[in-house]
């Protein structure tokens, strides 16, 4: 890739294709090799913290990908960490949201409780593609009565123009520290 930013091209080579997952035609981006490097994980964390203003007050994370870097980026800006669940995962009262993955459809929740109205809020997850998860968590966060201030992602698939989707829902501040 050779970029500007030397943790980028660290992060890029350890994402690796398996074509044919889950189903025939997909070419699935593993980022488990990524995890598996402490350095490619630190750099891809450090990157995410680096898109961001410092005044959040929570990064909030889907499940599953999402937690894995949400949590640490939320250490480093000093906020709260709030997970997006599956239904059935959360234990108190719960704001859902359906909407369209590329293979079909799936929800999200969130407590009701989990964000403080007017909280500035960083959303992070592994990948965009379609964006529907993405905007699913924006409109939970929009629920919750709370600012979505920036969405980060570690890879962005843009021949799916997930950020074309999260542009109609008025979705505009998104960064990927890789687009493939």
């Amino acid at each position: 890739m050779t970029g500007l930013d030397p943790r980028i091209d660290l992060i890029a080579s350890t994402i690796r294709d398996v074509p044919d997952f889950p189903r025939p035609g997909v070419v699935f981006k593993d980022i488990t090799p990524l995890l598996a490097s402490p350095q490619a994980y630190r750099a891809s964390i450090e990157a995410l913290v680096d898109q961001v203003p410092h005044d959040i007050d929570v990064v909030v994370g889907m499940e599953a990908r999402g937690f894995i870097f949400a949590g640490p980026v939320a250490l480093h800006l000093g906020a709260g960490f709030v997970p997006v669940r599956k239904p059935g995962k959360l234990p108190r009262d719960v704001y859902s949201q359906t909407f369209d993955l590329e293979y079909g459809q799936d929800t999200l929740t969130v407590h009701r409780d989990a964000i403080q109205p007017g909280a500035k809020v960083f959303v992070v997850d592994d990948i965009l593609a379609t964006g529907g998860t993405i905007g699913a968590t924006a409109r939970l966060i929009q629920d919750l009565g709370a600012d979505l201030v920036h969405v980060g992602v570690v890879l962005e698939l843009g021949f799916l123009n997930g950020r074309s989707h999260l542009a109609e829902l008025g979705i505009d501040r998104v960064s990927s520290l890789i687009t493939v």
